[in-house]
């Protein structure tokens, strides 16, 4: 009985998937292609459970590293170990004293091990089942820092690797699957699971521990790319809207386009960005092997490519007129950026041929349409060289480009030479690609119960932010010791800020935020207070 107790400590959250501390993650194949299974089979490294979700009920144990096989069928989930088999709808596994594995999948080459739960749920026609890992946030970052960045670029880089990684998971950009909130892979961001976690990793997660990045009191969508050339980019201008498709999209106050240094001018002309970019310009992404990058193609090479990919970029939408197939392209006569966004992003690109002229919109796309070997091109931070034979006739198309990926929000290798080359702390690495940010705990509303946070203050400082409130004082416990505070915040406010630093100790904290009397209610959070400076060389 105690056992089975202890066992609904971790099954109550699992089903009722409202703790924010709570990740759910589809888990894909060896490809990192496939999420929809039709077999499986986990084990758990010690004793695990077989759960009923739609009974809530322990329905087995199953020893040490046994196979549990899940078949799918138009009835519901076969579950078998042991030549014992049961028919369920939707199965939960956990394995209190160990990890969970899948047989035969593999992450970094080592057999991929799991923290927290596996959920294997239906898809709504019974068609097959997702394989769901249900994890705490914690646990789930420290399978995921070491695998987005290499560890090599230092404690405060992969602190801020943590920070946007946790905002991302809880804000994502888009949520393809009701099922869960991200995929295991790099179409959300990757995660490996426990096998591949890193002791510097591990403690870049535990000292942000609880913290999120803010604008405007409210989460950010954190992106992050690999390599952004030295300039970063609008989101607008690189991003279409998720549900109308518009591009440009609305603009994002906190993804902006920022310089690497100050004295970088916008490149939205052609012949800044053509100098930008065909020159190894010193900025934070110097040391990324994408930092500057370029791509050749003969006349009849790129006219091959085009007809491939523009028919299959057709479909996007985001090439206009739409290419058939069947057909022709024509010779290339010119390639033309026509527009460009302040990082020198080609956001609309034309194709100028025998047969016609073709505009292509949208970084991701203008990178697909320029493949160059069956590879898309590194970036949309490209400028288009042509060289002409004795008769005027395109014979070459060169791209010179810089960066690699998206290019908006965070860059990944500047965030390391910011912090092994110029020394800076997480929080100033995250507001150099973060316009406007704050740092702080998750936002939240406090009502009819308690709420309890855990959090990481760098040095010892914080306030306790009161947004939406109709309660006259706010009762909590900070690190074990009551206080009460009045609030004196009016309708014109806002905001209102309590500073707690007096009670805050450097290191993990915990405050308990109690219900306001009376049926008032409150949204807070606690903003971290830290020291700030500009990042630069010289530091």
């Amino acid at each position: 009985m105690l056992l089975f107790a202890a066992i609904f400590c971790f099954i109550i959250p699992v089903f009722a998937n409202t703790d924010y501390n709570i990740v759910r993650v589809g888990i894909t194949d060896n490809n990192f292609q496939n999420v929809l299974k039709k077999e499986i089979a986990v084990y758990g490294t010690s004793e695990c459970e077989i759960c009923d979700k739609a009974t809530k009920k322990v329905i087995v144990q199953v020893p040490a590293n046994t196979d549990i096989y899940v078949y799918n069928s138009s009835t519901g989930l076969d579950v078998v170990f042991n030549g014992n088999g049961y028919k369920l709808r939707d199965t939960v596994i956990i394995c209190p004293q160990g990890v969970l594995g899948v047989r035969g999948l593999l992450r970094k080459g080592a057999p991929a091990l799991y923290h927290g739960a596996f959920e294997i749920v239906q898809n709504d026609s019974r068609s097959g089942f997702y394989l769901v890992n249900i994890v705490e946030i914690q646990e789930y970052l420290k399978g995921v820092v070491p695998n987005e960045m290499p560890v090599r670029f230092g404690l405060e880089a992969l602190k801020a690797q943590a920070v946007a990684a946790r905002n991302y998971v809880l804000t994502p950009r888009t949520q393809a699957y009701k099922e869960f909130q991200v995929v295991d892979s790099v179409a959300s961001q990757v995660y490996f699971g426990a096998n591949t976690e890193d002791d510097l990793a591990t403690r870049a997660v535990m000292e942000t521990d609880g913290i999120v990045a803010l604008y405007n009191n409210e989460l950010i969508l954190a992106l992050y790319s690999s390599t952004a050339g030295g300039y970063t980019e609008s989101y607008s201008n690189a991003f279409s809207d998720p549900n109308t498709k518009a591009f440009p999209s609305q603009d994002k106050p906190f993804l902006r386009a920022v310089p690497d240094k100050s004295d970088f001018k916008p490149l939205d002309e052609e012949e800044k960005a053509k100098e930008f970019y065909e020159n190894k310009i010193p900025s934070f992404d110097v040391d990324s092997p994408y930092y500057r990058w370029s791509k050749e193609w003969g006349n009849k090479e790129l006219e091959e490519v085009l007809t491939k990919t523009l028919e299959t970029q057709s479909k996007t939408g985001f090439v206009q007129p739409e290419f058939k197939k069947g057909d022709e392209i024509g010779k290339i006569k010119d390639i033309k950026v026509m527009y460009r966004g302040k990082s020198g992003k080609a956001i609309r690109v034309e194709i100028l041929t025998s047969k016609g002229c073709y505009k292509i919109s949208k970084e991701l796309v203008i990178r697909r349409v320029f493949q160059k070997d069956g590879v898309s091109l590194p970036s949309a931070n490209v400028v288009f060289e042509k060289t002409l034979d004795n008769y005027g006739n395109v014979k070459t198309i060169t791209a010179y480009g810089g960066g690699f990926g998206h290019g908006v929000g965070m860059s990944q290798f500047g965030a390391g030479y910011m912090s092994t080359k110029l020394h800076q702390p997480y929080y100033n690495i995250l507001r150099h690609y973060y316009s406007g940010i704050n740092l702080g705990t998750m936002p939240i509303n406090i009502g009819g119960e308690e709420v309890k946070q855990t959090f990481w203050a760098p040095i010892g400082r914080a306030h306790i932010v009161v947004t939406d409130n109709t309660a006259p004082r706010i009762a909590v416990m900070i690190n074990g010791k009551n206080h009460e505070f009045p609030i004196y915040k009016t309708v014109f406010q806002k905001e209102y800020k309590i500073d707690i630093s007096r009670f805050i100790e450097d290191g993990e904290n915990t405050i308990v935020f109690y219900p306001p009397a009376l049926g008032r209610s409150a949204k807070v959070y606690v903003e971290l207070v830290e020291k700030y400076a500009d990042a630069n060389e010289d530091d």
